[in-house]
């Protein structure tokens, strides 16, 4: 049963991996076994984490990515090639949060979310199924949030581009299975991070979220290494076109009942 999540002999890219969750999902994939390519709009701040995962036995290629700029993109693609020979695995981590009250956004704002977060995911899948399809095979993780599920004052354009990246998420997984590609959404709860850290430092709010967390606390990044493992490994195989919600039963809507 082990081997099913063994990643020993894979090849796996996760963009967006500088700091915070995207640094997790590479650990994690590389304790199970991976080989990584990890990426960051500059390079200097992957040297500290290129040894670390060095460390744990496994190989990693640092490679400067912008998922806006399409050369970065296929530069990518040929360095993993060129490196390791294939891909085997790709987790969409790159992203980003613009907070502001919806009468304020400007267009500027908007599309750099939506491109970041919908527009480079969607041109990063594309780029790694063009190798993947070659071999019949490929694991495609998309990340998601939350607000893949519902929406959320002040950040509308990031719940649209996350929303969006479900659908897409469905659509690449129903045009690439043939392929024995699989294309899912790993989606978050409350996680601290770079992005959100400012809210952490509330702690009504604080209290406000927990309360409504039926495990009765905020998501530890570790919570996620499970779920990026299953989802890059042979146990998911006939998992396609999905969500995972990894949020401490925070979109069941509960509430502590006052009786």
């Amino acid at each position: 049963m082990q081997d099913l999540f063994n990643l020993s002999g894979k090849v796996a890219i996760v963009t967006g991996t500088s700091r915070g969750l995207g640094q997790y999902f590479a650990r994690a994939l590389a304790k199970a076994g991976a080989d990584l390519v990890i990426t960051s709009r500059d390079l200097s701040r992957l040297t500290e984490f290129k040894k670390e995962i060095e460390s744990l036995g496994r190989k990693a290629l640092a490679v400067q990515l912008d998922v806006l700029s399409q050369s970065d993109i296929d530069n990518m693609v040929q360095a993993t090639i060129k490196e390791y020979g294939k891909i085997d695995i790709l987790v969409n981590n790159a992203g980003l949060n613009i907070r502001s009250p919806s009468i304020e956004f400007s267009p500027e704002d908007w599309d750099t979310v939506l491109d970041t977060n919908l527009k480079g995911s969607f041109f990063c899948a594309q780029a790694v199924a063009k190798e993947m399809i070659k071999r019949n095979y490929g694991r495609i993780i998309n990340m998601g949030s939350c607000t893949c599920v519902f929406g959320m004052e002040g950040i509308a354009p990031y719940t649209a581009s996350r929303g969006a990246v479900l659908l897409m998420t469905r659509s690449l997984a129903a045009e690439w299975g043939k392929f024995g590609i699989t294309v899912n959404v790993l989606a978050p709860g409350w996680f601290k991070t770079a992005q959100n850290a400012v809210l952490y430092e509330n702690k009504e709010w604080l209290k406000y979220i927990t309360e409504r967390i039926p495990l009765n606390r905020p998501g530890q990044p570790h919570d996620l290494d499970g779920t990026v493992v299953f989802l890059a490994s042979d146990a998911s195989e006939y998992i396609t076109g999905q969500i995972i919600l990894v949020d401490g039963g925070f979109t069941t809507g509960a509430t502590k009942a006052n009786v």
